[in-house]
């Protein structure tokens, strides 16, 4: 059986810069010896000229001629120092915008060069599901930025969650203008197909708001998923240029299975053993309430674990009492992260709703999808394994499928504080692609 470690190794289907710096040297050479080389000595009369006078007479002669050719020299280091510059002009930006994401009080000359000054506007989104909350990040001193849709994950403080907030200002420092739309369910720790119209419609008001055409879409988590199956909808399609998946899935049943038995299923049909993380089966019962507590104890099972998902134990615990014995002993079950004795009424629950699930899942239904995608995820993510982004290299239509990167830099959506430099470089690389396609 193979090891975790060879699990979760990075792959990347790019292909690497290649910067053919013999080749511009060799050029310089050519220069050097059919250009300077053609200077030739010029004779000189010297018999009138006195002997001190004539021994100094070449050095004043040839003076002219090395400054000349020093000129041409600095001239030549100039051209190819701008060249170099040019050509990874989208690999600085790059780092400047990953120096940015995770830390946005930084500084420094390449961080300074790149970024703009960013404003936000708290914006409401007329939708078919109501008024949606989003919120604005407009750089200063770009006439006609790029737009950027970046839809966050499951997490209570939707469009407020600091780590999105960090990535939406780098982003719009480099010079894209980015909404981040409010998606209620997500917020409340559910992916429903409501969701997916959302992420569309805000595609089109950012579209329509700016005027440079379709834009860039980011879904982080579970978002991912829903982005892809907007940019399958007609509706939508026309207003999306790029899809960049953080943490995407494929299936959301396959994930729901993992997060039960803490094994990751691959495309080959083997499976190998990756310890999920409890939240993600927490995640899953506060969505299925009702198939895990009696309709007596809904209201407080759901306040109970709501607290408990928002990180808030203590009134979670206060809640218990109120509880039949059954439901508190599931409950308490779920905070003590005891996953493996839920594992036979969760792995029941997913089979009951396999066919809800598969409804808000990309799988199989990416045939229409004509947009460019770019897919990242965290080697060790422990909540959507990263072998659902190899399901969806699989599933993603060759066409369309730019680059994918399976990476210890990144955990879910958190950065890892301990990649090696070798796979931070690939992070900026990926990055850089990224970019590149929205220019």
């Amino acid at each position: 059986m193979r090891t975790e470690a060879k699990l979760f190794s990075v792959r990347s289907i790019q292909t690497p810069l290649c910067f053919d710096f013999p080749c511009l040297l060799g050029y310089a050479r050519h220069h050097k010896a059919g250009v300077f080389g053609l200077w030739a000595a010029i004779p000189m009369d010297t018999r009138a000229i006195p002997a001190s006078l004539n021994a100094t007479a070449p050095v004043e002669s040839n003076r002219p001629f090395l400054r000349f050719k020093f000129l041409w020299f600095v001239l030549l280091l100039i051209f190819l120092l701008a060249a170099g510059i040019y050509s990874l002009r989208y690999e600085l930006r790059s780092y400047a915008f990953l120096i940015q994401f995770l830390d946005p009080r930084a500084s420094g000359l390449l961080v300074r060069f790149e970024e703009h000054g960013v404003d936000t506007q708290e914006v409401t989104l007329s939708t078919a599901q109501g008024p949606v909350r989003a919120r604005l990040y407009v750089p200063r001193g770009v006439a006609h930025p790029p737009g950027m849709v970046l839809v966050h994950g499951i997490h209570h403080l939707g469009i407020d969650e600091p780590r999105l907030m960090n990535f939406a200002r780098a982003a719009a420092s480099d010079g894209f203008s980015v909404l981040t739309p409010e998606i209620a369910a997500l917020a409340d720790y559910h992916v429903d197909g409501a969701s997916i119209s959302t992420i569309g419609e805000s595609t089109a008001w950012l579209q329509q708001r700016l005027g440079t055409g379709p834009v860039t879409v980011v879904g982080v988590s579970f978002a991912g998923g829903l982005s892809l199956l907007a940019a399958c909808d007609p509706r939508y399609a026309p207003h999306i240029r790029t899809l960049v998946l953080m943490g995407a899935y494929d299936s959301l049943a396959r994930v729901a299975r993992f997060v039960a038995t803490s094994q990751a299923e691959f495309p080959d049909g083997h499976m190998e053993p990756y310890t999920a993380h409890d939240y993600g089966a927490a995640v899953f019962v506060y969505s299925h309430l009702d198939q895990f507590f009696p309709a007596s104890d809904l209201v407080v099972a759901h306040d109970a674990l709501r607290d408990w998902l928002w990180e808030r134990p203590s009134d979670a615990q206060a809640l218990f009492p109120r509880l039949g014995p059954a439901s508190r002993a599931t409950m308490e079950i779920l905070l003590a992260r005891q996953i493996d004795r839920l594992r036979p009424k969760l792995l029941e629950a997913i089979q009951e709703d396999d066919s809800q699930l598969s409804a808000i899942s990309p799988e199989g239904k990416l045939a229409a999808l004509h947009a460019p995608v770019f897919l990242l995820h965290g080697a060790t993510d422990d909540i959507i394994p990263s072998t659902e982004s190899l399901w969806l290299e699989k599933e993603i239509p060759k066409p369309y499928l730019r680059a994918a990167l399976i990476t210890p830099a990144f955990s879910h959506v958190d950065p890892g504080k301990h990649a090696v430099w070798t796979d931070q470089l690939r992070l900026v690389e990926f990055l850089a692609g990224v970019l590149r396609n929205a220019d």
